[in-house]
């Protein structure tokens, strides 16, 4: 039997060092384990439901695709894994702090810039959210390294910088990109770059491992093996840090409620599934 086979995005350098570092974990423990980096989600989970990977480390919205393309072949998709960071996150529609905009109701009609077209936290969750309160306007995407759901950070910086150049009336970002673009100085607390929160989505969940009924045999071992990784070990700190946890939860599908309502909203996923046969 070949090796346990994991797909991730490469949607930033890091993930080399991230998942070379994980596998050497996983040998050193008798998982005969190695990856796969795909350039897209799309592809990615694609590659999943043809049986070429056994574990996928998915976006929120290819946890969607994986869930639905699973139905539409017959599969059951299971979330076995997440990060402690996974959980619980919110979005946020900021204006600029000297704008006349206090409440959501003033943002009716008025220009947004969000990230790109497939994120979850800076484009369909918060325009959903909005929606569903009754406010609508001029969307003005950022599509930074489209296939990669947001991933890249990229597009969320650049609907901060088209909201402080005052090209758009508000942004839609993460809230803790908000709190990283505020320690890295884009946005500052006082002065022309200051901004103020309008609208804070419900909150939502993030990544997870996915994956699908006909489970590899060590599944069960590669699980045991993330929930043993502790933050206390030297070796595993560094790489832990870079993937932004302090240690494994199990996987939970509840939190995915407000991206599935905004993918139904938009209609998001009709022609993709158009195509998995």
């Amino acid at each position: 039997m070949r090796d346990f086979l994991l797909g991730a995005v490469a949607y930033d350098a890091k993930v080399v060092p991230i998942w070379e570092g994980f596998r050497t974990f996983f040998l050193e423990r008798g998982l005969p384990f190695d990856f796969v980096l795909y350039s897209n989600y799309e592809r990615q989970v694609e590659a999943h439901l043809n049986g070429a990977i056994d574990v996928a480390w998915n976006s929120p919205l290819a946890w969607i695709e994986s869930l639905r393309g699973g139905i539409k072949l017959g599969r059951t998709a299971e979330a076995i894994a997440m990060r402690d960071t996974d959980r619980d996150l919110t979005s946020v529609v900021i204006v600029r702090a000297d704008s006349a905009m206090h409440e959501v109701a003033h943002l009716r009609g008025k220009s947004f810039g969000v990230g790109a077209a497939d994120s979850p936290q800076a484009t369909l969750i918060p325009l959903a959210s909005l929606a569903d309160l009754g406010v609508e306007g001029k969307v003005v995407r950022h599509d930074v390294l489209a296939g990669k759901h947001g991933d890249h950070i990229g597009g969320e910086r650049d609907a901060v910088k088209a909201l402080l150049a005052g090209t758009v009336d508000a942004a839609c970002i993460i809230d803790g990109n908000r709190l990283a673009f505020t320690r890295e100085g884009l946005i500052g607390t006082a002065g022309p770059t200051a901004v103020r929160v309008v609208h804070q989505t419900v909150p939502y969940d993030h990544c997870n491992f996915t994956v699908f009924d006909k489970r590899h045999p060590d599944t069960e071992k590669f699980t045991s093996l993330l929930f043993a990784m502790s933050y206390d070990d030297p070796a595993l700190r560094p790489l832990l840090d870079m993937e932004g946890l302090k240690k494994w939860l199990p996987g939970r599908v509840s939190g995915y409620v407000p991206l599935e309502k905004a993918v139904d909203r938009f209609r998001y996923l009709d022609a993709w599934l158009s195509h998995i046969a």
